[in-house]
């Protein structure tokens, strides 16, 4: 068994825990949308059509702010045509998934939905095949108050207040050569930045995500962000990164630290944009929005021949995840939230169906994947500050990323409760761990702890319709408390939750 050791002091907080952390993306791709949280007829669908099992779910997931409507599909995507009377919405392709989009669901239905699960919503503009005047015109329909053409055709759709929509993205992943109205780092630099101004001009206060790489190991990666940022530095809040991870030829030791990878994308934007600001004299940072994320096995979507059948909502990247998978998302959590002091909102991409943490069947069940549940204890218990958490343990070699601590942490102080919440995971592939956490820092003699871990013999298992809860977080049974700290096993490839209180005593009573 290995051993390791992890040290917490409520004086070294990285910053606050950001409950924008735990956004999700909804995209109009695959059946995320169509079957996904509407379907009309449903046996729980509400009155507008949306399967309020789904919205159960998304509640129980945690999820604070969405990402909407793409992705690759806004930049295609005329927002006008999902918006009036639904039998006069027209039919459109949509080039980025080669499907037909209805347009049943629009800004307007989506804003209820959003309302509905209790959520932010980040809007995404199309800056691939429109620009600067559809921004406009979509922020005027949305959020401006009254008194003009499209404010009031809101108004006239069933929506006397504008809807306050806070975060927009300027445009989706306009580095890759997939996109439509793909661009030079230069040409997206200035559109961008007109497109900043136009919307700072209508509402000063809006926070804007200029695009970033769409993945570091895009070959502009670096570049790209620095010249963006030379154009819009003073006019925008955020540069968006994103990733996604896979396990390749059965290479499960890398996959288990691909991590370090995002912890290395985030250190690298970091020192470009804060480059950047220095060469500009700027005393402001440039925050990153991590708005998409997630396990996707993408080298098998894109060995796939192409759906050329022009269906609505298709079967797209509808992924079945299993317990590395999980592992796996609950790390990526871990290195967003170490990073909190510079990423102060992320989206794990998609909510439903596609590569997506809850899964469903038109007419059919609902249930949770694997990597529901590292997303959810997770939301749900990190509270207060992040602490900054160095694990001294081992390390093992991986051929993708040279050498990988075996186990990697984050913990939470919430001031308020005095509650301290510990994430980890362990990635060797054979053998447990034996973590001590010394808390003794925190000044109580003695505490009570609920650990959780997501483990199973076989890391292969899934979570299906037949057998929706194979593979779920049980309590560890092997955690014990010690003055001033706590010990636990982790077994191999697992991801573990704790929650440590003080217990308080009165009159030389304990009460837990």
């Amino acid at each position: 068994m290995h051993l390791a050791h992890l040290i917490l002091d409520p004086a070294a907080v990285v910053a606050p825990v950001n409950r924008r952390t735990f956004g999700t993306f909804v995209e109009h791709m695959g059946r995320c949308v169509y079957t996904g949280l509407y379907e009309p007829g449903h046996p729980s669908a509400d009155a507008d059509g949306f399967r309020t099992d789904v919205l159960a779910l998304t509640r129980e997931l945690g999820v604070t702010m969405v990402r909407y409507p793409g992705g690759n599909f806004v930049s295609g995507y005329r927002w006008e045509d999902g918006v009036g009377p639904r039998d006069q919405r027209p039919r459109r392709r949509d080039l980025a998934w080669r499907s037909i989009e209805t347009n049943e669901i629009g800004i307007d239905e989506f804003v209820r939905w959003a309302d509905k699960a209790d959520v932010e919503i980040m809007y995404a503009v199309n800056l691939g095949t429109r620009g600067v005047q559809e921004a406009l015109d979509v922020h005027e329909y949305v959020n401006h108050f009254g008194g003009t053409h499209l404010a009031d055709l809101r108004r006239a759709n069933g929506a006397e207040k504008p809807y306050g929509i806070r975060m927009w993205c300027l445009g989706n992943e306009l580095d890759g050569p997939w996109q439509l109205g793909h661009k030079s780092a230069e040409a997206y630099g200035q559109l961008a930045a007109a497109t900043a101004r136009a919307l700072r001009a209508a509402e000063p206060d809006l926070e804007l995500i200029v695009c970033g790489s769409s993945s570091s190991m895009m070959p502009t990666f670096g570049a790209w962000e620095a010249t963006v940022l030379e154009q819009t530095y003073d006019l925008v809040d955020y540069v968006s990164c994103h990733a996604y991870y896979e396990e390749h030829d059965g290479d499960v030791g890398s996959f288990l630290a691909c991590a370090t990878d995002m912890d290395h994308f985030v250190d690298s934007v970091v020192a470009t944009a804060d480059s950047i600001g220095a060469r500009l004299r700027s005393k402001k940072k440039i925050r990153l929005s991590f708005d998409e994320w997630n396990v996707w096995y993408l080298s098998r979507f894109q060995s796939q021949p192409p759906v050329d059948d022009w269906r609505v909502a298709p079967r797209v990247i509808e992924d079945e995840y299993n317990v590395a998978d999980a592992v796996v998302v609950g790390n990526l959590l871990i290195s967003l939230l170490r990073h909190s002091d510079r990423v102060t909102a992320a989206c794990q991409a998609q909510l439903v169906n596609v590569i997506a943490p809850i899964r469903t069947e038109p007419g059919g069940p609902a249930w949770r994947q694997t990597i529901f549940h590292p997303f959810a204890r997770t939301a749900a218990l990190a509270r207060g500050d992040v602490l900054r958490t160095v694990v001294d343990g081992p390390a093992y070699q991986t051929d993708r990323y040279g050498a990988a601590p075996v186990v990697d942490a984050v913990a939470t102080y919430d001031a308020a409760t005095d509650d301290v919440a510990v994430f980890v995971v362990n990635r060797d592939q054979t053998r447990s761990v034996e973590l001590t956490i010394d808390l003794s820092r925190f000044g109580a003699g003695a505490w009570s702890v609920a650990a959780t871990t997501l483990h199973d013999d076989d890391i292969r298992a899934t979570n299906t319709a037949e057998r929706p809860d194979r593979v779920v977080p049980r309590p560890n049974r092997q955690v014990s408390t010690r003055s001033g700290g706590v010990r636990i096993v982790l077994p191999p490839v697992s991801w573990t939750a704790l929650r440590c209180s003080p217990i308080r005593s009165t009159d030389g009573l304990s009460d837990s």
